[in-house]
């Protein structure tokens, strides 16, 4: 599902207007979608007041409030921007509404206005091109909403709510806590990023009539993964399907006392269907590793301390066969393991997942990112990408989706920001968000299970890109699910693991 930027959205409706649609009849639609929208939140006996500003955004609330008192709903309107400096389209919206019988306050009476129970609050005060902070009346209007929405009334947003970025999800500064949010044509990416999706309540997208041609002339720059397409990503096994046609993976992985990470790491490989896993570690760390898991093989590293040159050869050796390999959870990491990493991935030439401390050894040599000599996928979590790409976990938060997007493609490899909405990326084409998984997945070794999920698949035969949107979104859903058994507070990432089976099944693979 497409998720546009507020420049892209502008251009698609540029082109419909350029193309013949005029710009009023996007707005009638608009605005009667909002309108019924409206209804549905409405409680008995309960009225409607739209808060309208200027331009585009006021008109569609102008729009709403002429339909609804058309339909006989009592409707009323507060002009936050005065009606003599609206212009177009806006002008002509609000002309209507005053003709259909809408009584238009002025915004002076916005502190007078009273909502309660049953009632509904049009936000249809700043549209999708805000680009800083609302102040004076409109920050009195947002902060008047956020009143009268704590005593009871709904607020419905007109496109967006007001305040947020609507490429970032971030508010650029007050911002309206909608109930719902009714946008016209495509997903916004505020709308989808947090805190942009708490703050848009229930989010429902309408067609307005905007012709395809309009959009296909705006390339796409992001897409929301739905569940449907994750599943798609992801083949049924043919019926004469053996062990070896499941893909053999190789998982490095686990230290003296972070054992864990690599007895969650070969759950999330062997529940997300690949056929043969070995676990290759120091021997020490084997049999803590391997506990319960009869299904994997093993492979002793000599030696001890942490991975360098001196591993290369057993790595090679282990890697013989395999088709891909996952290295990271829990890895011993020293000076020279990003190096070593490096030649590995040089020699063995397998697809590959970077996890955990092999992406934390290769922060420490970040002039080993630039074209990894392997298909690749990087799982990095927030803290871990601030490293990566040598800046703070604030500046990687504040644009999730730029920043995987650019790492991508600065690195030449597949990228899996962790977090709340997931962004997968690739060197080219669209990023993906995954709208699935919850709080409950932010605990420890959850991501060694995605890496095991995500190493599968690569050596099921999927691109890299394909796998890494796929293990995303299966290991989120998982989470889903486990929560709403469980509960999120005591969610295990092993129960994340167990739970992979029930994503299977529900995808019939």
């Amino acid at each position: 599902m497409r998720v546009v930027t507020a420049a892209e959205m502008r251009a698609i409706d540029g082109a419909a207007i350029a193309g013949g649609v005029p710009g009023m009849a996007l707005m009638e639609r608009a605005g009667a979608a909002v309108a019924r929208a409206a209804l549905v939140l409405r409680g008995p006996g309960g009225r409607v007041v739209a808060l309208c500003g200027g331009g585009n955004n006021g008109g569609d609330g102008y729009v709403a409030a002429r339909v609804l008192a058309e339909a006989g709903v009592p409707v009323s309107a507060v002009a936050i921007a005065a009606p003599d400096a609206l212009r177009g389209d806006a002008r002509a919206a609000h002309e209507a509404a005053v003709r259909g019988g809408v009584g238009v306050a002025p915004g002076a009476e916005l502190a007078a206005l009273r909502a309660g129970p049953g009632d509904v609050l049009l936000d249809a005060l700043l549209g999708t091109g805000l680009a800083r902070a609302a102040g004076g009346a409109f920050a009195a209007a947002i902060a008047r909403l956020a009143e009268l929405r704590a005593g009871g009334a709904k607020v419905l947003a007109v496109d967006l709510p007001s305040g947020l970025s609507a490429d970032t999800g971030r508010p650029l500064g007050p911002c309206v806590q909608a109930d719902a949010t009714v946008t016209f044509g495509f997903l916004k990416r505020g709308l989808v990023l947090h805190p942009g999706a708490e703050l848009a309540g229930a989010v429902e997208v309408v067609d307005i009539g905007l012709p395809r041609a309009a959009a296909e002339a705006v390339p796409p720059t992001a897409e929301l993964l739905t569940e449907e397409e994750a599943r798609a990503l992801v083949p049924p096994r043919p019926p004469e399907a053996h062990k070896g046609d499941a893909g053999r993976l190789l998982v490095v992985a686990g230290s003296p006392g972070k054992s864990g990470a690599a007895h969650l790491a070969l759950a999330g490989a062997l529940r997300g269907g690949a056929g043969l896993v070995t676990l290759a570690a120091r021997a020490e760390v084997l049999p803590f590793a391997l506990a319960g898991r009869p299904e994997a093989m093993s492979l002793a590293l000599p030696g001890e301390g942490p991975l360098g040159p001196g591993d290369l050869e057993a790595l090679l050796a282990a890697a013989h066969g395999m088709d891909a390999v996952v290295i990271g959870p829990g890895i011993p990491r020293g000076p020279e393991t990003a190096a070593a990493l490096h030649a590995f991935l040089a020699r063995a030439r397998l697809p590959a997942v970077l996890d955990a401390d092999a992406l934390n050894a290769l922060a420490e040599r970040p002039d080993l990112l630039a074209a990894l000599p392997a298909p690749v996928v990087l799982t990095p979590h927030p803290g871990e990408m601030a490293r990566l790409a040598g800046t703070t976990i604030a500046e990687v938060q504040r644009d999730r989706l730029a920043v995987a997007a650019a790492r991508a493609r600065a690195w030449g490899c597949a990228v899996v920001l962790k977090g709340a909405r997931t962004v997968v990326a690739a060197p080219s084409g669209a990023p993906a968000i995954v709208p699935a998984g919850n709080p409950g997945l932010a605990t420890g070794g959850t991501g060694d299970v995605l890496a095991g999920l995500t190493g599968a698949l690569l050596a099921g035969h999927l691109p890299p890109f394909d796998a890494a949107r796929a293990a995303a979104f299966a290991h989120a859903l998982a989470g889903d699910l486990c929560a709403a058994r469980l509960g999120q507070r005591g969610l295990l990432a092993s129960d994340v693991a167990g739970a992979l089976g029930e994503v299977w099944a529900r995808w019939g693979r």
